[in-house]
């Protein structure tokens, strides 16, 4: 008993030393290109005590290197311009023309540096009939300043819904909404020219096999990225048919609700509610790097990643998929020795 007893001890801390190196190892290697994309500009903490709830990202493509955010519930019109060099707000925009926003969960950016912002959020499941779209001019200078904005009323003609995900194709202006399922949504087309002044109808085109928090279109339009909590899943937009390509390294973050594309489509920018946020930067499918994991096995997964499931695991980095089993490792052990 004794012998054995000191067996199975000398193992569980080999084994342990050997996942703990290996996570450390996959940490080391996963900060690389972080520090890298820090040095860049590229990824950045919000510095805003005002932002506790960034439930949105969107690169300005007028002004390099600002993204535009908003809080979730309880604040009112307003989007920040934040400047990733420094996480500084370096402007807030007061939307008039609109009513008290309910649940803003998403913001857009449009041809003609149009700002789409989406009050599309419906915690209760679907108790209300209608939610809201919100356009504006982005502004040419980053001051305070109050914006005159349009407002949209959105339908689902398959009925009310949650959505956290408003994305306006670059080239064409169309806009969608990702609905939030935890079995997986769909894809839901606006009108061709949204209306003013009665229901806009969105209807399901394709399903999407993630319980989605944000969606983005690449600067190109050829690419469609969606992130869940945990995962994420890359898209060829196909003209609309929307063909499942590989998954997203999706940082492992508190809450994460937004992801957005920087402004020259090499990095994919992962962002999360809370005060002081960071905001990650991850390589894009096509861009620099092996954001997306390729078809043809370049980057890790193959095209078995094409088949079904929406359980949210489009892809986790490895370095916090290895802490958690070194932490669950070291947590056995502990009992193991305790019953010893």
């Amino acid at each position: 008993m004794g012998m054995r007893r000191s067996f199975a001890v000398r193992a569980g801390a080999l084994f342990t030393t050997a996942l703990l190196t290996g996570a450390l190892t996959a940490l080391a290697a996963s900060a690389a290109p972080a520090a890298r994309a820090a040095d860049g500009g590229k990824g950045f903490t919000i510095e805003d005590p005002r932002i506790t709830e960034s439930s949105g990202l969107a690169a300005s493509r007028q002004h390099p290197g600002v993204y535009w955010t908003h809080n979730d519930s309880d604040d009112g019109p307003y989007l920040y311009a934040v400047d990733s060099a420094t996480g500084k707000t370096v402007a807030r925009i007061t939307l008039a023309g609109v009513g008290t926003p309910r649940d803003v969960e998403a913001v857009s950016i449009g041809p003609g540096n149009e700002i789409w912002v989406g009050d599309i959020g419906d915690n209760l499941g679907g108790t209300w009939k209608y939610v809201w779209i919100y356009r504006l001019p982005e502004p040419a200078e980053l001051v305070d300043q109050t914006v005159k904005a349009t407002q949209y009323v959105v339908k689902y003609s398959d009925g009310a819904r949650d959505a956290e995900s408003l994305l306006v194709h670059p080239r064409t202006g169309r806009v969608y909404i990702i609905d939030k399922k935890e079995d997986g949504g769909h894809l839901y087309e606006g009108p061709a020219d949204l209306s003013a002044s009665g229901a806009n109808i969105f209807k399901p085109v394709a399903p999407v096999d993630l319980w989605a928090t944000d969606a983005a279109f690449s600067p190109d339009g050829t690419q469609l990225a969606v992130r869940g909590y945990f995962g994420g899943i890359s898209y060829a937009w196909n003209g609309g048919k929307i063909k499942r390509e590989g998954r997203l390294d999706v940082p492992l973050q508190r809450q994460g609700e937004s992801v957005t594309y920087s402004a020259d489509g090499t990095k994919l920018m992962y962002g999360s509610e809370g005060a002081g946020s960071a905001v990650v930067a991850e390589d894009a499918p096509g861009g620099s790097g092996s954001g997306s994991k390729s078809p043809s096995g370049g980057g890790g997964s193959s095209a078995s990643e094409k088949g079904g499931g929406s359980s949210d695991t489009g892809g986790v980095t490895a370095g916090a998929l290895a802490v958690v089993a070194v932490c669950a490792v070291l947590l056995g052990f502990r009992r193991f020795r305790r019953r010893g």
